[in-house]
């Protein structure tokens, strides 16, 4: 499954009061995907950069502390490299949730995203974004995902209570309708989840589209893809439609910026995809959105 293949293959190569989040000096923010690989060899258990402060407290002006939700066959140390240190020196509370896998040795530690979302990926962020609040005092949090990670967002805001604790959901390359793969290219090994939950027509798929589309009520919903996805076919498949009443906003990054040439892993580090975030976080304040080069697997060139 593309699924698999391109992100496995990536790794082998490669309460309001005094804001914690607001950093003295900022951290560096690398706009390039093989920083995230040397993240991982680095620090395989480690939290990226920016994340996991359990001692940061949400200001007045971001009182929703970010959860990060990282894809399939994948780990925070992959995906949230950039994310993590722009979203914090932005004045964030920012976390990055490990879901999804087993223990493993390293460069692999904290590696997971292959397990089933209805049993092990919703739990967890259940119990992760719990743990947020209680650790800051705020009433909801704001999710960001990428790739598989869309549907550990659906599922639990729909059937595990989340949409109480959510004020904002923002996917970048997700799946919500699944991902179209021929049967000769299908792979079922035991315990991988992520090889046939995301497919199309998928029992969880049916599930998180129940009544038309994948979105509740109170919630804003932004979704960010890219037309050289090389893994979620089709690329559409995270631009699903909202009804009257809905609160979405669906992006194509190459819309205005055609010299992006993001795919599906390079959409998670580029300066362009880091605006539309902070935007979705924050509609009443925007930041300028930047147009630049990107390099498929790599990144933004300037």
């Amino acid at each position: 499954m593309r699924l698999v293949i391109a992100a496995a293959a990536a790794l082998l190569l490669g309460a309001a009061g005094v804001a914690h989040a607001a950093p003295t000096t900022p951290l560096p923010v690398p706009y390039n995907f093989p920083a995230n690989l040397g993240n991982q060899l680095a620090d395989p258990a480690g939290s990226p950069p920016g994340t996991n402060d359990w001692s940061c407290r949400p200001s007045t002006a971001h009182p929703d502390p970010v959860v990060l939700v990282h894809g399939g066959f994948a780990s925070p140390q992959v995906e949230w490299g950039t994310l993590g240190p722009l979203l914090h020196n932005a004045g964030y509370c920012v976390y990055a949730l490990a879901w999804g896998g087993d223990p493993l040795p390293a460069p692999f530690t904290s590696f997971g995203g292959y397990r089933s979302v209805k049993t092990v990926g919703g739990p967890e962020l259940s119990t992760f974004v719990q743990r947020v609040l209680q650790s800051t005092g705020a009433r909801k949090v704001s999710l960001v995902s990428h790739s598989f990670g869309s549907l550990v967002d659906a599922y639990y805001t729909r059937y595990l209570g989340g949409a109480d604790h959510v004020s904002a959901v923002i996917s970048l390359a997700g799946l919500y309708r699944g991902v179209t793969v021929p049967e000769s290219m299908r792979v079922n090994p035991p315990g991988c989840a992520v090889c046939t939950e995301p497919l199309a027509g998928s029992e969880l798929v049916r599930a998180i589209n129940a009544g038309g589309n994948p979105y509740l009520p109170g919630i804003r919903y932004t979704n960010v893809v890219t037309q050289y996805d090389d893994t979620v076919s089709p690329y559409t498949s995270g631009l699903v439609p909202g009804r009257p009443g809905q609160q979405v906003t669906n992006i194509v990054v190459q819309q205005g910026c055609p010299q992006d040439w993001s795919n599906h892993q390079a959409i998670i580090v580029t300066r362009r995809t880091g605006a539309f975030v902070r935007n979705a976080l924050d509609p009443a304040h925007p930041v300028p959105v930047p147009c630049e080069t990107v390099i498929p697997s790599y990144g933004g060139v300037r």
